[in-house]
């Protein structure tokens, strides 16, 4: 069923990592009929799980805690890695499990830098509610770090100071960092500056040099 409460604004971009292909499918078609949810990628292992990341950048991602190649934490840890703003929700069998093998990846996956846990088993509505609230944490973490840099950018001397010789961000890119910070995707932000999604990418480029960023 269709949850009540919709959020206005980027829709919410969201990573399945899950052994199960038809429970992953299952939640994928569930999630995809939330009219503020894209379920932009799934993955069957963990190490596809965090190729997707990095190159998606979801703002959530469910995973399970089972895995062939790589276990839970390892899936987590390497995801955060690779895409530090998202935000990793665990599928577990049930909370609160007695198997001493379950307690111990939990506690694994909850150190690797997990935002929560969820039953596999757990009503959709609820799964909505936990992606909104871990999407709306990833957004706030995005927002707070890019006006950081911008606040930096204002002091005349930080710049040189971190970085001797970097060249200054134009007016455009000083707007581009502004949009990420409003939670706008790649294509939303070349609409909005009215560049083509490849400019973008060079623009982005740019701005990740000159800031010493990877």
């Amino acid at each position: 069923m269709m949850s009540e409460a919709v959020t206005h604004g980027p829709r919410i971009r969201v990573l399945i990592v899950a052994g199960n292909d038809l429970f992953c499918s299952g939640l994928a078609s569930l999630l995809g009929q939330e009219p503020d949810i894209d379920v932009v990628a799934d993955a069957s292992s963990g190490r596809s799980g965090v190729q997707l990341a990095s190159e998606r950048r979801p703002d959530v991602a469910l995973v399970s805690i089972r895995r062939s190649d790589l276990e839970g934490a390892e899936t987590t840890r390497a995801i955060l890695q690779r895409s530090p703003t998202t935000r990793v929700l665990a599928l577990i069998k049930r909370p609160g499990g007695d198997d001493s093998s379950d307690r111990d990846e939990i506690e694994r996956i909850t150190r690797a830098g997990a935002s929560g846990f969820l039953a596999r088993n757990t009503p959709i509505d609820e799964i909505v509610t936990a992606v909104r609230d871990a999407a709306a944490d990833s957004r706030r973490l995005v927002s707070q770090t890019v006006e950081e840099v911008l606040a930096a950018l204002r002091t005349s001397d930080c710049p040189k100071r971190q970085h001797p010789g970097m060249d200054p961000l134009s007016p455009l890119e000083l707007e581009v960092l502004r949009l990420i910070s409003r939670g706008l995707d790649n294509e939303e932000i070349a609409d909005t500056i009215g560049t083509s999604p490849r400019e973008f990418e060079q623009l982005a480029s740019s701005i990740r040099a000159k800031l010493g960023l990877s």
